[in-house]
């Protein structure tokens, strides 16, 4: 069985960082968004995954490539962004049966075997308070009657986040064609929404199941978000980093790579420090450091810092007479 994964877009939302590397590779909770999906998948039946590559796509397979050797992988050029059903069917073949369709920037917490055993194909929900900026579903007696993207007035806030089991690929990659040739768009993109809508119309019964744990890691402010969360999960006693109490306060939830260096700092909570990074005298919380960036005498909080980055501060001497007032900017 494969699995289809987009990773094409040009995260416009996480510059300057995706300038030089592909959203998906972005660090959160010690690793790869993306290798936080690959180690669900590779727990599962799935055995070839077909990455839908654009933007940076030869700096993501060398990675992808150098990390899963033992991995049936595929890399297909998607040449334009023009949409989500676009990209996915790039990657579908005519006579495709089961097919799982995974967003390549959602890290998310469900029982993937559970969701590959149903016998009917079926998507992720998660309900969310504003649900304009996502495809929705209605859904009648257990089976979707109807989806909706992105409307200013969405009908319901049970919102499609990015897991798709498809158990006739064939009939999507048609309805995928046929909205091709009719030009059916939303913000004038081809959307999957509007195709499986077109399965649904076709008769194909297509279910929901939930997904508690959902990590958008598309913007600044989601990344992070998605990093507290992730640690708190999986790091939370913070014994991996017993090692760094010797010379620094440790608030933990953290992840420290083993070969970083740090001395004479506080980190924590909720941060992410990368291979090889070398930290002197900080105080860094709620942030993300990028693999042998360097940080010295700098107060850092909800920071993204990339890769090989150097941040500097200075610390003042000072001789202040009584009601005096000093500010740094």
């Amino acid at each position: 069985m494969k699995a289809i994964i987009p990773v094409a877009g040009m995260g416009t939302r996480l510059r300057p960082h995706t300038h030089t590397l592909p959203k998906v590779l972005l660090n959160v909770a010690g690793k790869p968004i993306i290798a936080h999906i690959m180690d669900q998948i590779i727990r599962t039946r799935i055995d070839h995954v077909v990455f839908v590559v654009g933007y940076l796509g030869d700096i993501f397979e060398n990675w992808a490539r150098e990390h899963y050797p033992h991995l049936s992988l595929e890399f297909i050029e998607q040449p334009q962004t023009l949409g989500l059903a676009h990209a996915v069917d790039l990657g579908l073949k005519f006579d495709d049966d089961e097919v799982m369709i995974i967003l390549g920037d959602t890290i998310f917490e469900v029982d993937l075997d559970g969701v590959l055993a149903s016998p009917v194909s079926t998507l992720g929900i998660h309900e969310v308070e504003d649900a304009r900026r996502f495809g929705v579903v209605l859904e009648q007696e257990g089976r979707i009657v109807d989806l909706v993207e992105k409307s200013p007035h969405p009908p319901s806030n049970r919102a499609i986040v990015g897991l798709y089991f498809i158990k006739r690929g064939a009939l999507l990659k048609d309805c995928i064609r046929e909205i091709i040739e009719k030009n059916i768009t939303t913000k004038g993109e081809y959307q999957i929404t509007d195709a499986l809508r077109l399965m649904v119309q076709k008769g194909d019964v297509i279910t929901t199941f939930p997904v508690a744990g959902w990590y958008d890691c598309g913007a600044p402010e989601t990344l992070l978000s998605s990093n507290r969360h992730l640690l708190q999960r999986d790091f939370g006693n913070g014994d991996h980093i017993a090692l760094f109490r010797q010379k620094n306060i440790i608030h933990p939830p953290v992840f420290i790579a083993p070969n970083a260096t740090v001395e004479g700092s506080i980190i924590g909570p909720y941060t992410t420090i990368g291979e090889g990074v070398s930290i002197r005298e900080a105080i860094i919380k709620d942030s993300i450091i990028g693999d042998k960036a360097k940080v010295e005498c700098a107060l850092l909080t909800r920071s993204i810092i990339g890769r090989e980055a150097l941040v500097t501060g200075n610390y003042k001497k000072l001789n202040i007479s009584d009601k005096s007032e000093i500010s740094f900017v």
